[in-house]
């Protein structure tokens, strides 16, 4: 019996540790959608982008800590380029033309990833300091996973002050609703504009980078995690922040136990939770009517 307990806790655990990390991926990918209304179609790609840079910075430099902090500089930089580039031409545009564009980008990142490190996925290591695991009483819970948890939450809740708190999170909801008047004041909304979206593609680039130690890198894991980070904001609520955390948390939950009794199920799993949830809410857990 203290071996079951054990077990569920253990997985529970887990669930929390994966939920963190797609509420990390779905905040980048609310952020862009809440605050400039982009349904970005390229998030999952982006994501794996962050996973290769972390991968191929920390193998030449030998620090899995460098390929931590270049992930979400590279794919935040990569992110600048796409909104200044396309994205900004589409503002305003049907969701049709915009989704089109940056379904367009993803499959590019794809093709790129696939020609400067090949078809075949790549495997990383946790650092030294991150190996093993953790005796919390009545299991053991991965250093690593530990880490990627707290660091998640901590990321999660430093942007939203940065969003909820500051001039800069006020000045760009502002300019989403009254885009005249604020550039009326002399701000350079677009250049607001801009850098939300990179933001957010940088915090797709950390969540690659977190997950490169657990689930590896692969070609087709930006595809994979942009249909969960699409049902995480769905889940949540269009737009809404608290509810992709929440959703997050949910939806890591939910597959790591159904992995416990029914494995060959627990992906579907997540479908089927989203489906129950938008049946009782339609607007998703927080999101408004």
């Amino acid at each position: 019996m203290r071996m079951s307990v054990g077990l569920l806790f253990a997985q529970l655990l887990n669930g929390v540790a994966i939920g963190m990390l797609y509420a990390l991926l779905a905040f980048g990918l609310s952020i862009i959608k809440g605050l400039l209304n982009i349904p970005n179609f390229a998030h999952g790609a982006l994501f794996a982008v962050g996973a290769y840079v972390s991968y191929a910075v920390a193998r030449a430099s030998g620090s899995f800590w460098l390929g931590l902090i270049a992930a979400p500089v590279v794919v935040g930089l990569v992110g600048l380029v796409i909104e200044r580039v396309g994205v900004r031409r589409l503002y305003g545009s049907a969701y049709l033309f915009q989704l089109l564009l940056l379904f367009g980008v993803a499959l590019i990142l794809q093709e790129v990833i696939i020609i400067i490190w090949g078809p075949v996925g790549q495997s990383m290591s946790p650092p030294a300091a991150l190996a093993g695991a953790v005796d919390i009483g009545i299991t053991l819970f991965p250093r690593y996973l530990a880490f990627t948890t707290l660091a998640s939450a901590l990321i999660i809740s430093l942007v939203w002050l940065l969003i909820q708190k500051t001039r800069y999170g006020a000045v760009i909801r502002a300019g989403i609703e009254k885009k005249e008047m604020v550039s009326a004041l002399g701000i350079d909304v677009d250049r607001l504009f801009t850098a939300a979206f990179g933001l957010g593609a940088a915090l797709a680039g950390l969540a690659g980078a977190f997950a490169v130690p657990v689930v590896g890198a692969t070609t087709a894991m930006g595809a994979d995690m942009l249909a969960i980070a699409f049902v995480v904001v769905v889940l949540g609520g269009l737009g809404s922040i608290y509810g992709a955390i929440l959703a997050g948390l949910l939806v890591g939950i939910v597959q790591s136990l159904a992995a416990l009794w029914v494995p060959a199920a627990s992906t579907v799993m997540i479908y089927v939770a989203m489906v129950l949830v938008l049946w009782i809410r339609p607007q998703g857990l927080l999101g408004e009517r």
